[in-house]
Protein backbone atom coordinates (compact mmCIF):
# COMPACT_ATOMS: atom_id res chain seq x y z
CA UNK A 1 0.00 0.00 0.00
CA UNK A 2 1.36 3.40 -0.79
CA UNK A 3 1.29 6.08 1.64
CA UNK A 4 -1.41 7.95 -0.24
CA UNK A 5 -4.05 5.33 -0.20
CA UNK A 6 -3.94 4.93 4.17
CA UNK A 7 -7.15 7.21 3.70
CA UNK A 8 -9.02 4.12 2.50
CA UNK A 9 -8.44 1.82 5.31
CA UNK A 10 -11.44 1.06 7.10
CA UNK A 11 -9.70 3.28 10.36
CA UNK A 12 -10.16 6.97 11.33
CA UNK A 13 -6.75 7.70 12.41
CA UNK A 14 -5.56 6.32 8.91
CA UNK A 15 -8.17 8.80 7.56
CA UNK A 16 -6.78 11.75 9.51
CA UNK A 17 -3.52 10.72 8.71
CA UNK A 18 -4.25 11.66 5.14
CA UNK A 19 -5.26 14.41 5.37
CA UNK A 20 -3.00 16.06 8.09
CA UNK A 21 -0.30 13.48 8.41
CA UNK A 22 2.62 14.98 7.01
CA UNK A 23 4.57 17.27 9.74
CA UNK A 24 4.67 21.03 7.15
CA UNK A 25 0.20 20.35 6.80
CA UNK A 26 0.86 19.93 10.79
CA UNK A 27 3.16 22.73 11.03
CA UNK A 28 0.18 25.15 9.13
CA UNK A 29 -2.07 24.26 11.34
CA UNK A 30 0.56 24.55 14.12
CA UNK A 31 0.77 28.41 13.13
CA UNK A 32 -2.84 29.04 12.28
CA UNK A 33 -3.43 28.20 15.81
CA UNK A 34 -0.80 30.95 16.61
CA UNK A 35 -3.02 33.19 14.90
CA UNK A 36 -1.04 32.88 11.61
CA UNK A 37 -3.28 33.65 8.45
CA UNK A 38 -0.80 34.89 5.81
CA UNK A 39 1.36 32.67 3.31
CA UNK A 40 4.19 34.64 3.81
CA UNK A 41 4.05 34.41 7.61
CA UNK A 42 3.54 30.37 7.22
CA UNK A 43 6.77 30.66 5.09
CA UNK A 44 8.83 32.12 7.31
CA UNK A 45 7.64 30.57 10.60
CA UNK A 46 6.93 26.76 9.50
CA UNK A 47 10.56 26.84 7.61
CA UNK A 48 9.27 25.46 4.81
CA UNK A 49 9.64 26.75 1.20
CA UNK A 50 7.11 28.62 -0.47
CA UNK A 51 6.56 25.65 -3.05
CA UNK A 52 5.84 23.33 0.05
CA UNK A 53 3.79 25.82 1.43
CA UNK A 54 1.98 26.75 -1.17
CA UNK A 55 1.07 22.76 -2.29
CA UNK A 56 0.29 21.80 1.68
CA UNK A 57 -2.31 25.09 1.70
CA UNK A 58 -4.28 23.53 -1.33
CA UNK A 59 -4.63 20.59 -0.56
CA UNK A 60 -5.74 21.99 3.44
CA UNK A 61 -8.41 24.09 1.88
CA UNK A 62 -9.08 21.62 -0.87
CA UNK A 63 -9.64 19.08 2.52
CA UNK A 64 -12.01 21.72 4.42
CA UNK A 65 -9.54 22.75 7.18
CA UNK A 66 -9.00 25.85 5.60
CA UNK A 67 -10.39 28.29 3.76
CA UNK A 68 -8.44 30.57 1.46
CA UNK A 69 -10.40 34.39 1.96
CA UNK A 70 -9.63 37.47 0.45
CA UNK A 71 -8.55 40.81 2.08
CA UNK A 72 -7.08 42.62 -0.52
CA UNK A 73 -8.05 43.62 -3.88
CA UNK A 74 -5.47 45.61 -5.62
CA UNK A 75 -3.51 43.96 -5.90
CA UNK A 76 -5.57 39.67 -4.69
CA UNK A 77 -4.11 38.69 -1.89
CA UNK A 78 -5.64 35.96 0.32
CA UNK A 79 -5.37 34.31 3.85
CA UNK A 80 -5.88 31.07 5.00
CA UNK A 81 -8.46 30.76 8.06
CA UNK A 82 -8.95 27.57 9.79
CA UNK A 83 -12.64 26.40 9.60
CA UNK A 84 -14.85 24.40 11.95
CA UNK A 85 -12.69 20.96 10.71
CA UNK A 86 -9.42 22.83 11.03
CA UNK A 87 -10.56 24.17 14.58
CA UNK A 88 -11.72 20.55 15.92
CA UNK A 89 -7.69 20.11 15.43
CA UNK A 90 -6.85 21.82 18.78
CA UNK A 91 -7.15 18.53 20.87
CA UNK A 92 -4.56 16.69 18.85
CA UNK A 93 -1.98 19.74 18.31
CA UNK A 94 -2.38 19.97 22.56
CA UNK A 95 -1.91 16.16 22.67
CA UNK A 96 1.67 16.37 20.32
CA UNK A 97 2.54 19.35 22.31
CA UNK A 98 2.14 17.49 25.58
CA UNK A 99 3.74 15.09 24.22
CA UNK A 100 6.93 16.92 22.71
CA UNK A 101 6.89 18.62 25.82
CA UNK A 102 7.53 15.33 28.28
CA UNK A 103 9.65 13.62 26.05
CA UNK A 104 11.91 15.98 23.51
CA UNK A 105 12.47 18.97 26.24
CA UNK A 106 16.17 17.85 26.95
CA UNK A 107 14.96 18.51 30.53
CA UNK A 108 14.63 22.26 29.76
CA UNK A 109 11.04 22.62 30.00
CA UNK A 110 8.27 23.19 27.28
CA UNK A 111 9.77 25.87 24.87
CA UNK A 112 6.08 27.71 24.38
CA UNK A 113 3.31 27.62 26.92
CA UNK A 114 0.23 27.34 26.25
CA UNK A 115 -2.24 28.80 28.70
CA UNK A 116 -6.42 28.40 29.52
CA UNK A 117 -7.93 31.41 28.74
CA UNK A 118 -10.46 30.90 31.42
CA UNK A 119 -8.50 30.19 34.12
CA UNK A 120 -5.07 31.43 33.16
CA UNK A 121 -3.29 28.21 34.01
CA UNK A 122 -1.14 26.17 31.65
CA UNK A 123 -3.39 23.96 29.59
CA UNK A 124 -2.32 20.36 30.06
CA UNK A 125 -4.57 18.51 28.23
CA UNK A 126 -6.40 15.32 29.72
CA UNK A 127 -8.34 13.03 27.69
CA UNK A 128 -11.14 11.64 29.85
CA UNK A 129 -14.02 8.55 28.46
CA UNK A 130 -17.24 10.55 27.72
CA UNK A 131 -19.13 7.97 30.24
CA UNK A 132 -17.40 8.09 33.13
CA UNK A 133 -14.72 10.60 33.40
CA UNK A 134 -11.91 7.98 33.64
CA UNK A 135 -8.73 9.47 31.95
CA UNK A 136 -7.72 7.57 29.14
CA UNK A 137 -4.22 6.03 28.38
CA UNK A 138 -2.81 3.08 26.34
CA UNK A 139 -3.36 0.88 28.94
CA UNK A 140 -7.08 1.10 29.44
CA UNK A 141 -8.31 1.25 25.70
CA UNK A 142 -9.34 -1.33 23.17
CA UNK A 143 -9.81 -0.97 19.48
CA UNK A 144 -12.52 -3.56 18.05
CA UNK A 145 -15.33 -2.46 14.97
CA UNK A 146 -17.52 0.17 15.03
CA UNK A 147 -20.49 0.63 12.86
CA UNK A 148 -18.82 2.08 10.25
CA UNK A 149 -16.98 -1.14 9.97
CA UNK A 150 -17.51 -2.82 6.67
CA UNK A 151 -18.62 -6.45 7.43
CA UNK A 152 -16.21 -8.02 5.15
CA UNK A 153 -13.36 -5.90 6.60
CA UNK A 154 -9.43 -6.68 7.14
CA UNK A 155 -8.55 -8.69 10.10
CA UNK A 156 -7.10 -5.47 11.92
CA UNK A 157 -7.62 -6.08 15.57
CA UNK A 158 -5.11 -8.07 17.18
CA UNK A 159 -5.64 -10.41 20.64
CA UNK A 160 -3.53 -8.66 23.76
CA UNK A 161 -3.37 -10.91 26.72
Amino acid sequence: MKLEEIGNQPCSIARALSEVGDGWSLMLVRDAFYGRTRFSDFVTYSGAQKTIVSDRLKRLVADGIFERVEYEQHPIRHEYRLTDKGADLAHVMLALSAWGDRWLDNGKGAPIRITHTECAHDAGPRITCGHCAGELDAGNLRAEPGPGFPANGPAIFGQHS
